[in-house]
């Protein structure tokens, strides 16, 4: 497929937050567009951003002239043509969010001119036959937000259910949409407020007496509506936002990295339907990671900053016993077959993969379809809210 064109576009989140969205345009005439989430809580090993200034300069244009014309077979010879062109580990020259875009909208481009869905355009190169045809993803919603995503006292970063989807999707959503309602209301009652404010990712974000407290909410309000059969609770420690040297500021305490484990470990037991636990320790802490992976057996221990999208890194840190499950950030790759290859790579080592927005989200849903292509354990979406909704929608309809 023949590129004609590109483009390079500044867009903004819902909440004013600049990003870019990528056009590509092929030989039959026609364009195809992807947008990059700006993300505000970065691993210090992904894939570099840039402004749009930096994105749009003439000196960025000119290199990206470049695929002007260019003829690529498929998805991996466009990426690797991109690679090959940054010529960066960290994809600083052109930027790994510019990068994503122009991958994404390639693969939108290859997938119209198969005649296919995205999802099975991306299935086809990559996976092949080795994908169940059902698939029931496991929903992570985050429904009250602290940390970077939010100004409140929480050191948490997101607090999740996790919806079941075994049976019908359309009301597995239907239900998630009434709980985040019923517990803005309970929320309201409790801090006697009727106008709760909104984190970056659509969830609640107040004030609470400690960092248990939301799960402890959350976990009395799954009982209260009858929901205990589908819906599990999780974090997003997102322990890089309250690490300290050595140690972590928690809760308005210093404590060691055996003593957060012991935290985490007391949590389950008062909150059981708390499942998953992701970034519980900070990115450089490997000993944490593999201590509460031997504490929490049975549970899920979720890596994000600590892996980054990156095979190798997951690959190396699933050897050690670290965790059982990893968050896959398109643009923390930089490329969709980059990110693909992280998928592969936690797929051959038995870890569950949880294909993940950010903050700064756009309502592009091509993370959907890379889920369902992949047959991701899970979809992490944010609150069915806002521009969140769209990826609720297309998950209704391709699931």
């Amino acid at each position: 497929m023949k590129v004609k064109d590109f483009a390079i576009d500044e867009i903004f989140d819902s909440r004013g937050n600049s990003t870019i969205e990528a056009g590509i345009a092929v030989g039959n005439g026609f364009a195809f567009y992807a947008s990059v989430p700006a993300g505000k809580s970065r691993g210090s090993r992904e894939a570099a951003v840039v402004s749009f200034a930096e994105a749009s300069s003439a000196k960025n244009l000119k290199r990206l002239a470049a695929l002007k014309g260019k003829d690529f077979s498929n998805q991996r010879s466009f990426d690797e043509f991109l690679i090959k062109l940054d010529g960066t580990e960290n994809k600083r020259m052109i930027g790994g969010n510019v990068m994503l875009g122009l991958s994404m909208a390639f693969a939108r481009a290859a997938a119209a001119s198969q005649k296919k869905e995205l999802w099975e355009s991306l299935q086809k190169e990559f996976f092949g036959k080795a994908v169940q045809k059902v698939w029931k993803p496991v929903i992570f919603s985050n429904l009250i937000n602290g940390g970077e995503h939010a100004r409140n006292d929480l050191n948490i970063q997101e607090y999740m259910v996790l919806v079941e989807t075994r049976g019908d999707m359309k009301s597995a959503i239907e239900k998630l949409i009434s709980f985040y309602r019923d517990l803005g209301e309970k929320l309201g009652t409790m801090k006697r407020i009727s106008n709760i404010p909104i984190g970056d990712e659509g969830g609640y974000s107040l004030d609470f007496k400690n960092n248990f407290e939301p799960l402890a909410v959350l976990s009395d309000l799954v009982r209260k509506d009858g929901l205990s059969r589908t819906f599990r609770l999780g974090v997003d420690a997102a322990a890089n936002g309250f690490s300290s040297g050595d140690a972590y500021l928690f809760d308005g305490k210093k404590v060691t990295t055996p003593k957060l484990a012991g935290i985490y470990e007391g949590y389950c037991k008062k909150a059981p339907a708390l499942f998953s636990i992701e970034d519980p320790f900070s990115e450089r802490d490997t000993t944490g990671f593999a201590l509460l992976s031997k504490k929490l057996e049975g549970r899920m221990i979720v890596s994000d900053d600590l892996t980054v999208t990156n095979r190798s890194l997951i690959e190396e840190y699933a050897g050690k016993g670290l965790m059982n499950g990893v968050i896959i950030k398109p643009n923390q790759a930089g490329t969709v077959t980059e990110t693909i290859e992280a998928v592969q790579g936690a797929h051959e080592r038995g870890i569950r993969t949880i294909v993940s927005h950010r903050s700064g989200e756009t309502d592009d849903v091509f993370i959907i379809h890379l889920a369902k292509a992949a047959g991701a354990y899970g979809v992490k979406i944010g609150a069915p809210t806002r521009e969140r909704i769209f990826k609720f929608n297309e998950l209704l309809r391709i699931a």
